[in-house]
């Protein structure tokens, strides 16, 4: 296998699922994708012996006219974090193709969410547990599109908003992963710091010559609130762009179902009804209801009990009356399934009995419970 690559430490972290397939110098498979680091001694052998191959999504020539591949997230994701990271870059470093850089990946994740849509909510699920601050930034991408189109957004404002929710940190990008990792009150500095992120934000993509004054007010107002008591500018009403209100729910939720050093995280059931409170004044109604809607009660990604006492993942939304529909993949003993059973939760064997909430995700290979190959 070509193009091996050394894994850098401190790119793999206990209690994660694999973001890449691991390989030994021979090509061979060592750990699939999604599963999880037990110990610091399997950490150690990986650094040792394991190889990824980095991917490279080749997009269709301009004449073909029809691209019957599926995105496929799973595989799609640590390209989307290395490309994200490398715009990011692109943009602090003034680059001139900083603005293609961010477009394209607009396009990419707005056709991941739109081809595969149940494994590209499962991935803001399943990696969730303490994202990095470019993992989030992809989460946020992710529940802006979903919502976005829920919400009525045309192709267009879909796609200025999905290219905010990418840049709308990057003032923070140096410091987030340092201020989510510490259980420290933040001190003035880092509280000015988080005030002043919108603005350093917008500073930094004038500079870089991204100027679209639409990207530019959703990323200003991210942090303003309908009653006045946001950021910078105490904004209200209807003064603040939907779009506004959208990314900063997106936030909001990746922030309650996301472990932080200085607090535990929400289950899916809290997470939904603390959104469903923000309807009440701090948002327009209707953006709370249509995150609420796209997510269901229980999110593909979701971990899940079942009437039998089997551990399932959710794969699948309800539809028509059925579902949601999921992958049992503990037995009703705490014996790891082999292989992985679907499971309809309308069923009375298998209803939804609780949310389980992991403090280390079980190891799990996410091609075969989403069907990719």
């Amino acid at each position: 296998m070509q193009n091996l690559l050394r894994i850098a430490p401190g790119a793999l972290t206990i209690g994660k699922p694999l973001p890449w397939t691991v390989y030994d110098a021979d090509g061979n498979v060592l750990l699939r994708q999604g599963y999880v680091i037990q110990n610091d001694i399997q950490l150690e052998q990986l650094f040792e012996r394991g190889l990824f191959q980095p991917r490279v999504i080749e997009r269709p020539d301009e004449d073909i006219q029809e691209d019957i591949r599926l995105r496929n997230p799973f595989a799609d994701y640590p390209v989307l974090l290395q490309t994200l990271e490398s715009s990011l870059n692109a943009i602090t470093n003034q680059d001139d193709s900083a603005r293609q850089r961010v477009l394209g990946l607009s396009r990419m994740i707005d056709q991941m969410c739109q081809e595969s849509p149940e494994a590209s909510l499962a991935l803001v699920h399943l990696y969730s547990i303490e994202p990095t601050i470019h993992e989030q930034i992809l989460f946020y991408a992710v529940l802006c599109q979903f919502t976005a189109r829920r919400f009525g957004l045309d192709d267009k404002r879909i796609a200025v908003l999905i290219s905010a929710a990418l840049m709308a940190n990057l003032a923070l990008v140096p410091v987030a992963d340092k201020l989510n990792a510490s259980n420290r009150v933040l001190t003035d500095e880092q509280r000015a710091v988080i005030r002043k992120h919108p603005e350093r934000s917008v500073q930094a993509l004038k500079e870089a010559d991204i100027t679209s004054p639409l990207l530019l007010k959703i990323i200003a107002q991210h942090h303003e609130q309908a009653d006045g008591s946001g950021y910078p500018h105490g904004l209200s009403g209807t003064d603040i762009r939907g779009e506004a209100e959208i990314l900063a729910l997106a936030e909001r939720y990746v922030a309650m179902i996301t472990k932080r050093a200085y607090r535990e995280r929400m289950n899916i059931t809290e997470a939904r009804k603390l959104i469903a409170s923000l309807a009440d004044g701090k948002l327009r109604p209707a953006i709370p209801r249509a995150l609420l809607a796209i997510l269901t009660d229980h999110p593909p990604g979701t971990l899940v009990r079942l009437a039998n006492n089997e551990v399932a993942v959710i794969v699948r939304r309800p539809h028509r009356h059925r579902g949601p529909f999921a992958k049992a993949i503990i037995g009703p003993r705490g014996n790891r399934y082999s292989g992985t059973f679907e499971r309809d939760c309308s069923q009375p064997d298998f209803n939804i009995i609780n949310v389980e909430q992991p403090e280390v995700m079980p190891s799990m290979d996410f091609g075969l419970l989403w069907g990719f190959h």
